[in-house]
This record gives structure tokens, sequence and C-alpha cells, in this order.
């Protein structure tokens, strides 16, 4: 670990040539360092530790106690998932200053997201009375209300997503109460204080949440060290730091659209136990007592992927015939065909299967998840699939579920009805592959197929699916993860803006909402700001249905030109024949003359009315 140590210090002189292996490396830190590794990649560029481009983001931290040290944490932990972070750290116990002043140093920073530390102390008054219970709450309900108005206030005037936390009540302050009657009382107290905490995300979209007071039941040692916390101000436990920070970069790689898509699974002592060649169906272990019941665990908690809109994959060495044989008739088989969006069973190497796999549902392998419990298996994936994420799943069985979920690598800020049908939608799409093998052109299976696009503002209901699309589709985007959540609902709710989300469907059924338009609407042209459309509606002319609707919406307000912004990048070059016929413009912007351009739908496109605009 002292290793790694040496190589960060090394790797932190401009002289010393990249280590581009470091940042992979870091996953076998021991906890004990985290801190100072955190502290010395401080002012690293991940370029030098990386050889892909990390996510950009400006992460804010200010607690109501000593934040500075769970800094050096986050950043490390921040970079693990993919991000680059620039941080901005509030004094001591500067949260709600931070919160309610326009100009402060919060509010110029700008922040994607904005974390804000609580503490036990910040809600309890300094001194109250054990006997006087309900004299309790009500002072606690007084800073707490004091804590929504900085909150609502801060979020009004800001774009950055704002994460609160519940809080843990310290143990010290427990035993106050020395009747277990009244304790039982003050923890009924408590947990009504972290359920208002909760439901500030249902009152206020742009603020999430942490259930982190759950979290700490698995972290060991007391929530805080009083003599750090006297002397310090610091509320917190190095471990306890820890486990928030993980929490936290968690949720900011959802948030900022890096969630994995796919995961792809071993079978043979990863999805039951045993080899399957040579135990038979009757033989693998799945269900009944250890190490059966660790199986099946895992394979229900995979189902519950599923129903998220996780896709799952089989890529095993195995004979196809007898895979399917287990996958449709063994008992205790939790997983069966149909969970799955493809199943490769052979004899060929893994990583081009798993190339295949991706290719076949269109999507990077920046974006799979492989598990397995061969080492072989895994050391290939990683060397041949940098890109991908490897999850080895050796050892004692009992392990692999939190293996899976504990890295939380399919994490979502929320999921969506979308979400929930998006294995039966890959289903489909290998429908539609089969139709269109049947069919002599490229027309007239687009006419066959009968597509429909309804277009429509996102409302309440479709708002989260927007949001998702914009941060989580790489390949057809006019800019790259353009807007946070916090500014696509504030376009939404501005007259001088629109976000349009779009869905489809056709002959087999809806695709759900898989594109959306983010425009400002100006008195002599609209600006698409950002125009993103799902892979699993490309070469069918939707965007360009989009496009004719949305010429035609500002044609009827007295608009004559669109505009729009187009950042090439690495992985949408999908997009840029959606601006082909407009005109460039200094800055990267392009224009479209509505007085002398039709804009035509596609004659195979029934473009579905609305309306309101």
């Amino acid at each position: 670990m002292e290793d790694i140590l040496t190589r960060i210090r090394a790797v932190r002189n401009p002289e010393a040539a990249p280590d581009q292996g470091l940042l992979a490396a870091l996953d076998s830190l021991r906890p004990a360092v985290h801190a100072e590794a955190g502290r010395l990649l401080d002012g690293v560029a991940s370029a030098r530790i990386s050889p892909k481009a990390l996510q950009p983001v400006k992460v804010a931290v200010a607690g109501t106690f000593t934040a500075e040290n769970v800094a050096p944490m986050l950043r490390l932990e921040l970079l693990r998932v993919g991000i680059e972070p620039q941080l901005h750290v509030a004094g001591f116990d500067q949260l709600l200053v931070e919160l309610a002043d326009p100009g402060s140093a919060l509010a110029g920073f700008a922040p994607d997201v904005t974390l804000c530390l609580l503490h036990d102390q910040a809600l309890l008054p300094q001194t109250w009375d054990p006997a006087d219970l309900a004299g309790l709450a009500e002072r606690i309900d007084g800073r707490l209300t004091l804590l929504e108005q900085a909150v609502a206030g801060f979020v009004r005037r800001s774009a950055s997503t704002v994460v609160l936390h519940t809080v843990a009540l310290s143990r010290p302050e427990q035993r106050k109460v020395i009747g277990f009657a009244g304790r039982a009382e003050l923890g009924r107290l408590w947990r009504e204080v972290n359920s208002r905490l909760l439901r500030l995300a249902a009152d206020h979209p742009a603020v999430q949440v942490l259930d982190f007071e759950a979290l700490l039941a698995d972290v060991p040692g007391p929530v805080r060290d009083d003599r750090l916390y006297r002397f310090a101000g610091m509320a917190w436990t190095p471990a306890v730091e820890l486990a928030y920070a993980r929490e936290a970069a968690a949720f900011c790689r959802a948030a900022s659209g890096l969630a994995k898509k796919l995961l792809v699974l071993d079978l043979d002592n990863t999805l039951w136990g045993g080899v399957l060649g040579d135990d038979g169906p009757d033989g693998i272990q799945l269900g009944g007592g250890y190490p059966g019941n660790c199986y099946t665990g895992l394979q229900r908690a995979l189902a519950g992927l599923r129903s998220q809109g996780v896709l799952l994959a089989v890529c095993s060495k195995n004979e196809q015939a007898l895979v399917d044989s287990v996958l449709t008739g063994h008992p205790e088989q939790v997983l069966r065909s149909d969970d799955f969006v493809a199943r490769i069973a052979n004899w060929g190497r893994k990583d081009h299967n798993i190339r295949q796999v991706v290719q076949a549902l269109n999507l990077g392998l920046d974006s799979v998840v492989f598990a397995d419990d061969s080492p072989f298996e895994c050391d290939l994936v990683r060397r041949e699939l940098p890109e991908a994420t490897v999850v080895q799943l050796d050892g004692d069985p009992a392990g692999h579920l939190a293996a899976v979920l504990e890295p939380q690598f399919f994490g979502a800020v929320a999921t969506t009805s979308t979400d929930r049908e998006r294995t039966s939608m890959y289903r489909a799409r290998a429908d539609r592959e089969q139709f269109a093998a049947s069919i002599d052109s490229a027309e007239d299976y687009l006419t066959e197929l009968g597509l429909r696009v309804r277009i429509a503002p996102a409302d309440e209901y479709s708002l989260p699916r927007v949001i998702q699309l914009g941060l989580r589709t790489n390949q057809f985007n006019l800019a790259p993860r353009a807007h946070t959540e916090g500014r696509t609902r504030e376009m939404a709710a501005s007259p001088d803006h629109l976000v349009l989300g779009f869905e489809v469907e056709d002959r087999f059924g809806s695709e759900g909402i898989v594109g959306a338009v983010w425009v400002t609407r100006g008195a002599g042209h609209w600006l698409i700001e950002n125009f993103v459309m799902s892979c699993r509606v490309f070469a069918r002319g939707v965007e360009h249905a989009v496009l004719a609707r949305l010429a035609a919406m500002a044609r009827a307000a007295g608009v004559t030109a669109l505009h729009a912004v187009y950042r090439p990048g690495e992985r949408n070059k999908a997009a840029a024949g959606l601006v082909t016929d407009f005109g460039v413009l200094p800055g990267g912007r392009y224009a479209l003359d509505l007085t002398t351009n039709a804009v035509p739908v596609p004659e195979w496109i029934t473009l579905e009315e609305f309306t309101h605009v």
C-alpha cells in the first residue's frame, strides 16, 4: 500500500512521467491511508494517473462542523468512480451562512453538487432537559425549519443539486436519558427528525437526501471521537468520514451520468455453485442450505437490479443447450432466459464475446461490469477491455452479493418507468432485427414498422427520465452532459426556455421516452442547447421528425431561425447529422434559416400532436 503512496508522490512531480495505471491501483488502498492518498492527489491532473478522460464535476462541501477532513477522502473516491473533482470546502460550521448568503463563496463557486454535512449537535440545543422530550422536539423543529429555509433559498438561486443526509444520534446524547422508556421515546423523536430530512427531497426536486444513518450500522466504532470533537470540531471518526465519502461519490457518479448499464455474468461458481458440464443440471448448487442459498440470494438481488433498468447478460464457457436447460427448467433458478438481453455460452474468448454483446446492444464498453470467479478470465478482460469494470467473485460465495452491490456501479438518482421496461425493450430490438432481415429494403422496413413519435414538454412525470437522458446519453448528443438536474428543472419551469421529451412506438411496442431537447426561446431565434436520443432508436429518422416539429413551433411563435450548439467529441459523432443543413456560425454554433428551409417529417413517421407549447 505504501508503494501506491510512493507512486502518488512521484506523479506529483511535473517533471516525472505520467503513471496511467495509478488510478486503477487506488482500488487496493487500505482504508487507513485513504486520507493521505487523497491529500497527495490534490492538484494532480487526472491525465497523469488515468489513460481515459474523467468527467469534470464541481463539488462543494459545507458542514455544521469541521468538514475539511472529508475532502481528501472524497477526492480519492470521486477519482475512483471516474470523476475529476473541483472541490470547494467551506470553513468550520459555515453551512447555513453559505447557503443563505447570495454572495457567499459557495454561491460564487457555482457547484454542480453541494454536499451538506450535518451532525446531531447542529440540531440539538446545547442544553436540553431529558425529562422534557416534548420541549426538545419543539426546539429541534425550529432548527430544522432554519435549515430547510436556507436550502430552499439556495436551490432557488442555484442550478446545483443539494445533497443532505440523515443524522445519527451520538451515544453520549442518548445516554443523557436514563430511563429506557425515555430512550425509546427519544429514539422515536429522532427518527421523526430523520423522516423530515428525507421528506425534503420530495418537497424540493433539486434536493437529494442520503440515508446515511442506515449505512452507519456497518461502520465499526462510534460516530465521533469526543476528544477530537472538543479539540478540533471533528464530528466524525475517520471510518465515518470514509463511509460518507464513498456514498457521496456514488451519488455524484449517478448524478453525472456515469453509472454502468450492463452486467455480464459468468455462470459456473458465479450464478450457481459447481461446474455445469461436470456436475450436470441436477448437481449444481442452488437453493437449500449453504452454499446454494448464497447463489440464490445473489440471483434474487440481480433480478431486483433488472427490474430497475440494469441489463443482464450471460457470458460462459459452457454448452448453450445445457445452459438453456438450467435457465428454463431448474426449480431453484431465479433468473430465467427472459431476464437476460443476451446469452452467450460457448468456448470462445470472453473478451471477444463481451465485445459481441456490447456491439449488438449498441452500448459502450465503459458501461459494462463483468463478474466472474476465474482469475484468468478477469485478468483477460481487464487487459483486453480496460474500459470495462471487472468484479472477481472468488472466495466464499457469501461475499458475492456485497461484491456486486456495494460498489454501487449501477446507482441512479431516480429510476423511471422506462428503466423498469428496459430489458423487454432490448429484447424487442432483436424482434425488430429479425423483422428487418425479412424485408427487402430499408425504406420498406421503416414503413412497415409503423413508427409513431410523440413530443411534449417535460412535466412532473417525464422530467426524471429527461434528466436521466441528459446525463447518461453518450452517443447522440449535441453537447455531452450540458445540463445538470438543477438546470434542467430550472429550464422546464421557465417561460423563456423549453424542455421537450419524445417517445417512440412501433408495431413491436413502445420504446418509452427516448430523447429530449433543451431550448432557449429568443425573440429572433431559438437556441437548441442540447438534443439527446437513445441508441435504441438510431437510424429511423426520429431526430429529423423532432426537429421538424421544433421548427414548426418556432415558426408559429414568429421566430425566423433555429440555432444549435454542437460540441463534437470522441463519442457523439452520431449527432453531427442533425445539423447537416444548418449554416455554421462562430463559436461552435449552427443556424437554420426557417424562412428558406423546409424541415420535413420523414414520410414513414407519424408525428402525434400535442396542444401545449
